[in-house]
């Protein structure tokens, strides 16, 4: 194998795996280990300017880091990363003098964004420092989107919303509340120099069986009656409910459902339970609420009497896998099963609707009435018209409508300049040697023994009577800092220098992983086969040396390492050093560098 090249700056940035897993790349270790000294308004800036929402996304992020965390191959439980960004976001101090300034002279340019959504305030903020003037359009009465219509408040606040909403509006954002957009040709045509559609995935899917239309009265669209209720137009249920489906809004409707008033819910499924989209957290907070789960039943009918509807027909499945993994519903042949009921709350999946894009314009969409997209760039064939979020390439999350509203945000800067929108800026990439002495770090190397902390909840018997009252209470900073210290600093980086090593495998010997060989080069699947702990997992790269005096090579396994930094303690000619590597995203306005 040629020697590793550290210098590129997605080798390291993958080692560190929760950063890597991220859609906005937030540097999680750098927060993490400020969290743990106490220093939360910086953290809560780290976290900023990268995925834009911290107190938001500390309690309803899907948490794609947390699968990814390296702590989970040593025990069983991550590192609770996403409760940790509430901390920063909950004991910050006022942060409004660290925030950007928008600057009093504007540019000239002028970017229309639809929809006042996660997605469409990351273009916002991004854009508004650089100066250009930004209109956010939305058919409510304030921003947030879908944050704040189908999130229940039980879960996120409304003053959280309000406040990281408000640090982006307070740039100078203009806001046009209570506007629904009807036509796209009129802005494609009026005095914008580009357009963002970041409207995400308004329309609830409808389940069209037997009985619907008869009993439509009282069967409700999943996300429809979550922004009822959210907005208050919505105060009860009936005492016997149905929740069809099996992702995260229909959690939100069987939890929300039992703080209405509903006395016998349940959530039915057509899959099997560890099968099911909803965050596994989820599905552990329906059940812990008294809400039972039942898996492996397709709805065949809504039954009903003269237009009241009584309860729904389901049929019993299996599933089968192909060869490709593909499932199939087979019925089992049991008898159907008659659940009575009184309300169906209907949470199958959302999709896309653009009725206010006119088909002649120019923007194509696929055989999926999605908008074609560079998947880069996320412009669309309508070159002034960019998309982002939930309206570009399909439902998704918080944390990827921000990630996606900064991608499009440095195209819409090239475009509205007249650069070439595939030359794109590269993230800012530092690394730096964390020694202090001879073999002492500037960060706690120890790993911590502890188990993942929970955090502490409120009484079930005042949350489920009250649909506004936050039910976590999230850590306190004794508890936020030994969660934090669970952390094992991924992005401190073991950096290997060839012509300082003597050979004398110390580092080998010491090594608790034994992530370390020195061996004779090969090629890849022969050197993973010959380590001294064979490397299966070929998501993780390989670290290799030049080749050494005796025509050996170091071969590290990143999958396994610890970061503990005992190679490094233990080396006597410091040729193990222990690198802090920091990465942060590129954003709009970033120059290419020159070659």
């Amino acid at each position: 194998m040629k020697p590793t090249n550290i210098g590129a700056p997605d080798y390291f940035h993958k080692v560190v795996d929760c950063q890597w897993a991220c859609p906005a790349h937030t540097p999680v270790p750098e927060y993490i280990r400020l969290i743990a000294a106490g220093r939360y308004s910086d953290a809560y800036m780290i976290n900023w300017r990268s995925n834009v929402f911290p107190g938001i996304l500390g309690r309803v992020c899907d948490r794609p880091c947390e699968p990814a965390c390296r702590r989970g191959r040593v025990e069983k439980e991550p590192v609770a990363i996403c409760r940790l960004k509430r901390v920063c976001a909950d004991l910050k101090d006022d942060i409004q003098d660290r925030l950007p300034k928008a600057p009093d002279k504007k540019n000239g340019k002028r970017i229309a964004c639809v929809g006042a959504g996660p997605a469409s305030l990351t273009v916002a903020r991004d854009l508004a420092v650089l100066g250009y003037q930004i209109t956010v359009f939305d058919s409510g009465a304030s921003p947030g989107g879908m944050m704040r219509s189908q999130i229940p408040k039980f879960r996120l606040p409304d003053d959280v919303i309000d406040e990281e909403c408000g640090y982006i509006i307070n740039l100078g954002v203009e806001t046009r509340y209570n506007h629904w957009v009807n036509s796209l040709r009129e802005l494609v045509d009026g005095d914008w120099d580009a357009v963002f559609v970041g409207t995400g995935a308004p329309r609830g899917r409808d389940a069209d069986i037997p009985g619907r239309k008869e009993a439509a009265a009282h069967i409700q669209i999943g996300i429809d009656w979550l922004a009822n209720v959210a907005f208050g137009h919505t105060t009860k249920i009936a005492k016997r409910v149905i929740v069809l489906g099996g992702g995260n809004t229909a959690m939100d409707c069987c939890r929300s459902a039992r703080r209405l008033g509903g006395e016998d819910v349940k959530v039915v499924v057509r899959s099997g339970f560890e099968e099911m989209k909803a965050s596994p957290w989820e599905k552990e907070e329906a059940i812990h609420e008294g809400i039972p789960i039942l898996n492996m039943l397709v709805p065949k009918e809504f039954v009903h009497d003269s237009g009241r509807l009584t309860g729904v027909l389901f049929e019993k499945v299996r599933a089968e896998y192909d060869a490709k993994g593909r499932r199939s519903l087979i019925p089992t042949g049991e008898p159907d099963v008659l659940m009575e009921c009184d309300e169906v709350l209907v949470a199958i999946g959302q999709e896309n609707a653009f009725p206010w894009i006119e088909k002649d314009i120019g923007l194509e969409f696929d055989k999926w009435g999605m908008p074609v997209l560079n998947q880069e760039t996320l412009q669309s064939t309508l070159p002034k018209v960019f998309f982002g979020g939930d309206a570009a390439l399909g439902p998704k999350n918080i944390i990827t409508a921000a990630a996606q509203g900064h991608a499009a945000a440095i195209s819409i800067d090239l475009f509205c300049r007249g650069k070439d929108l595939q030359q794109r800026p590269p993230p800012m990439v530092n690394l730096t040697s964390q020694k202090m002495g001879i073999h002492e770090w500037s960060y706690d190397n120890q790993v911590s023994e502890e188990e993942r902390k929970k955090v502490p909840v409120k009484a079930l018997e005042k949350t489920l009577k009250d649909i506004k009252l936050e039910l976590e209470l999230g850590f306190d900073p004794f508890m936020a800092c030994a969660e934090a210290e669970r952390c094992l600093n991924c992005d401190i980086e073991t950096v290997f220098t060839t012509k300082t090593c003597i050979e004398c495998d110390a580092c080998v010997d010491i090594c608790p992983t034994e992530c370390i060989t020195f061996t004779g080069n090969g090629e890849e699947d022969d050197l993973r086969g010959r380590l001294k702990a064979p490397a299966t997992n070929r998501d993780q790269d390989l670290y290799v040396s030049e080749v050494l005096k005796t025509g050996r090579v170091m071969v590290k396994d990143e999958n396994i390492c610890l970061h503990c930094g005992m190679c490094a303690e233990r080396c006597p000619t410091g040729a193990w050093d222990m690198q802090k590597f920091f990465l942060q995203c590129a954003e709009a306005g970033t120059e290419v560098r020159k070659t």
